[in-house]
């Protein structure tokens, strides 16, 4: 009997984290898998995760975690308290990868390389007789009205009473996410919600961002300047670039400024570049250097906090002139520059869309998966895992854990009480 005909206990669509832990666990528990992959070799969005290094997870506690991923966050209790960072850790370790955190909070493989996790996971699936099918884009969904009874590809069809859809977002396309999950949910009358591109670079109207392309500006401080969304704000590294911005703090806010975008034309931020110091912490630093060296220019003060590009670009909006000693700067000048020392205007107008998106924000309705096991409440026998669902996190190793835990616990509960689960 050919891969074709015969039925499997479960059939996984995607090669991501979610749909090789998914496999992985089934395996485990004894069942027959199939995992279908539709580009020429598995992981390939893995392989790019967190620029190749592949940050694994983090170490906060479960209900720290969930909580990064605002309201919707509690979803996540059952999957994590099946795979919580700690057993994910041991997990590697089991296959053959050494982890570590080196700055005490981001776990990554030993190697910092994504490759590692990808020919590990590729190895046990081998071990465990999962069959995977490359170049297998799924088309639809065999089913009745009740349940799942396979899928079809663009060149066969495959048969089994469980699939488990781990496609992934729409982000990087290039490397198969291209919201295949989406259109199969909705074909059994999933909902899905909005989708917009996140965790990406930002492209900015002011034009003096180019000239401070050269430094990365440490723990920045950002939050909108719009009075119905002054609560949305983040923290975090920041790099300049042509013609925008980039770096974790804009990645993570970049969640936050899409669905604004899509509104608006444009989205005004407000940012600090000097570490949160507030008006007063600023004069009585400059105060304590003067105290030093009276004859101290503005451009020696400003260099005190921050690197020479963006000191010159602040004094120059405030009209303030560089080579002039402090004291001797106008009081309207001063006052001016200080104030854009603690929040410097940049206006948000646009960005690369989901080709240079990490992740999805969006995805199917959660409401209409049951979260101890993963399953739709619409259709029997129909799984979802990771990106796919309408659940994503900041940067930092909240998308992948979140990831390995909805497939490992899809995984762990095919066929064990699949149909008198909770509501």
């Amino acid at each position: 009997m050919n891969s074709k005909e015969k039925m499997y206990d479960l059939l996984v669509i995607g090669s991501g984290a979610a749909g090789m832990m998914a496999a992985i666990t089934a395996a485990r528990e004894g069942k027959s898998v199939l995992l279908l992959e539709k580009l020429s070799k598995i992981g390939a969005k893995l392989k790019a995760t967190g620029g190749g290094r592949c940050n694994l997870t983090n170490t906060l506690d479960n209900e720290t975690f969930m909580s990064h991923f605002g309201r919707d966050g509690r979803f996540m209790t059952p999957a994590l308290e099946a795979l919580d960072h700690t057993s994910l850790i041991e997990f590697f370790k089991e296959i053959g990868v050494d982890t570590h955190a080196p700055d005490g909070h981001r776990v990554f493989p030993i190697t910092h390389n994504s490759s590692t996790i990808i020919a590990a996971m590729e190895q046990e699936m081998h071990n465990l007789g999962i069959e995977v099918l490359c170049s297998q884009r799924v088309v639809s969904l065999e089913h009745d009205e009740e349940k799942v009874r396979g899928v079809k590809t663009k060149t066969d069809t495959f048969f089994s009473e469980n699939v488990l859809i781990a496609t992934g977002g729409k982000g990087y396309p290039v490397l198969g996410a291209e919201g295949d999950g989406y259109s199969l949910a909705e074909s059994v009358g999933h909902k899905v919600t909005e989708l917009y591109p996140a965790m990406m670079p930002l492209k900015v109207k002011e034009k003096w961002v180019e000239k401070c392309r050269a430094d990365t500006i440490a723990k920045v401080v950002m939050h909108v300047d719009m009075k119905k969304y002054k609560k949305l704000q983040a923290k975090g590294d920041l790099i300049f670039t042509k013609d925008g911005i980039r770096g974790p703090v804009v990645l993570d806010f970049s969640r936050e400024i899409t669905p604004l975008l899509s509104k608006f034309e444009e989205v005004p931020l407000l940012a600090n570049f000097t570490k949160g110091m507030n008006e007063e912490q600023i004069r009585s630093h400059f105060k304590k250097l003067l105290i030093k060296d009276t004859h101290q220019t503005v451009l020696d003060l400003m260099k005190s906090l921050l690197p020479e590009s963006l000191s010159l670009v602040l004094c120059t909006l405030a009209k303030a002139d560089p080579a002039l000693g402090f004291t001797k700067l106008p009081g309207q000048s001063r006052d001016k520059l200080i104030r854009l020392l603690v929040w410097t205007p940049l206006t948000v107008n646009g960005h690369d869309g989901f080709k240079m998106a990490m992740i999805t924000r969006g995805g199917i309705a959660l409401k209409e998966i049951d979260p101890y096991t993963m399953q739709s409440k619409k259709i029997q026998g129909l799984y979802f895992c990771g990106e796919v669902m309408n659940l994503d996190g900041p940067c930092g190793g909240y998308n992948l854990q979140w990831s390995f835990a909805s497939g490992y616990l899809a995984g762990k509960l095919i066929l064990k009480n699949q149909y008198n689960t909770p509501n």
